[in-house]
């Protein structure tokens, strides 16, 4: 379970029903998080040293920095609760009340285990050395045809989300039929998964030889799926509803569907003033041959994207679900999100 910042004695973070204190340690001239989708909005500027309060949803997990002098981000020393963040060591996190987490992520991790084959080759498309995770089910059996996902941001989803481990603890209780799990690096990830169908080149030339050549995976879209967070739930859910003959499932955990093809200049993109160009195709041209699995965090600026995307493929009646979850746009969410996405797309 994760620990409760606030419980600390030098008492960094106050909470009270909704209401949540945050006591600014010296140096500390702003407040920044979650609440201000970190650099999407401005932060919150400290008056004369004094604690700042919020409101903020019960059973949340809140993940937030002090900002210095010098306009940098830095962590709160009072505070030792980190978050599942990859990308930066100053976040520290506070629960508003509980944080609930789905029971798989804690139940144990069976004896047998799945099996990861590491592939890597210098790319072609993209430039530079490619990298993926061919993750094979406990009993893998080259005799039957496996589904499979092919997974993006990679190493984040196998290393800090452990979509493997969760996997191989479903097919223990008998909660979900086996697959194969491909875990694929991106290059340039800017560049890579915001609506570039130089991308779809990419796996069909690189991975998906690679992969079907030597693993027992399915080669058509009624077992071929799509799964990535953020830019790769964007590219995921872009290639998906395009291609009917390649992929028949999406999971999109915080797609960043703020996004349009000419919101690209080199590895800069823009997923804040684009508008939602993926949704009025959608909306036009309905993917009919996707089964989807949509969450979102519901303290960042792409809950209402998520939330109107989810009600497009309502009103399109496309096969689907929509979770939130009461955090940010972090490894928190989507962790937390795994369970019932593996559930909804593999379940028995």
């Amino acid at each position: 379970m994760l620990l409760f910042a606030a419980t600390l004695a030098s008492m960094a973070v106050l909470v009270s029903g909704t209401a949540v204190t945050f006591i600014p340690p010296p140096g500390a001239v702003a407040l920044s998080g979650d609440f201000t989708d970190w650099t999407k909005r401005p932060a919150i500027p400290v008056q004369q040293g004094r604690p700042i309060t919020l409101t903020l949803p019960r059973g949340a997990w809140v993940e937030y920095a002090w900002v210095g002098a010098d306009g940098k981000p830095f962590a709160d020393p009072d505070n030792p609760q980190r978050s599942l963040n990859p990308w930066w060591n100053y976040p520290r996190a506070v629960q508003v009340g509980e944080y609930r987490q789905h029971p798989l992520l804690s139940a144990d991790l069976p004896p047998q285990r799945g099996e990861a084959h590491r592939l890597s080759w210098e790319g072609g498309v993209f430039p530079g050395t490619r990298r993926a995770i061919v993750y094979t089910p406990p009993g893998y059996d080259a005799a039957q045809t496996y589904p499979v996902y092919y997974v993006q941001d990679g190493v984040a989803f196998y290393r800090t989300g452990k979509l493997g481990e969760l996997m191989d603890r479903a097919l223990s209780l008998n909660l979900i039929r086996p697959a194969v799990l491909v875990f694929v690096e991106p290059g340039e990830r800017n560049e890579e998964y915001y609506l570039n169908d130089r991308y779809l080149d990419f796996l069909r030339a690189e991975v998906f030889t690679r992969v079907e050549g030597t693993y027992s995976v399915a080669e058509d879209a009624a077992g071929r799926g799509l799964w990535g967070a953020s830019l790769g739930g964007l590219i995921s859910l872009y290639l998906g509803s395009r291609h009917p003959e390649l992929f028949g499932a999406v999971v999109s955990h915080s797609g960043a569907f703020i996004a349009h093809p000419q919101g690209r200049s080199g590895t800069t993109i823009d997923t804040t003033t684009a508008g939602e160009w993926l949704r009025t195709e959608l909306t036009q041209q309905p993917p009919h041959h996707l089964r989807v699995s949509l969450d979102t965090g519901t303290l960042e600026w792409l809950a209402a994207p998520n939330r109107r995307m989810a009600a497009a493929l309502m009103d399109a009646g496309i096969e689907h679900q929509y979770r939130e979850y009461q955090s940010g746009h972090n490894w928190v969410t989507w962790r937390g999100a795994l369970p019932e996405a593996l559930l909804y797309m593999q379940g028995i």
